[in-house]
């Protein structure tokens, strides 16, 4: 697992982004959208066994 370190490097400074108050870095801005489309997406997508609930009644 050693060359794992070696794809990226890790020894240089994060980027950030700055908003008047704000600031985030860009890497925690992504998980943060990617748990927001995953929400959404868990709200709208149909549940996996609704269909066959239906079916039995």
């Amino acid at each position: 697992m050693g060359w794992i370190g070696s794809i990226i490097p890790l020894d240089n400074l994060g980027h950030y982004l700055h908003w008047h108050f704000i600031l985030i870095s860009v890497s925690n801005l992504i998980v943060i959208g990617l748990m927001i489309v995953t929400f959404v997406a868990a709200l709208l997508l149909p549940f996996p066994g609704r269909s066959r609930r239906k079916e039995n009644q």
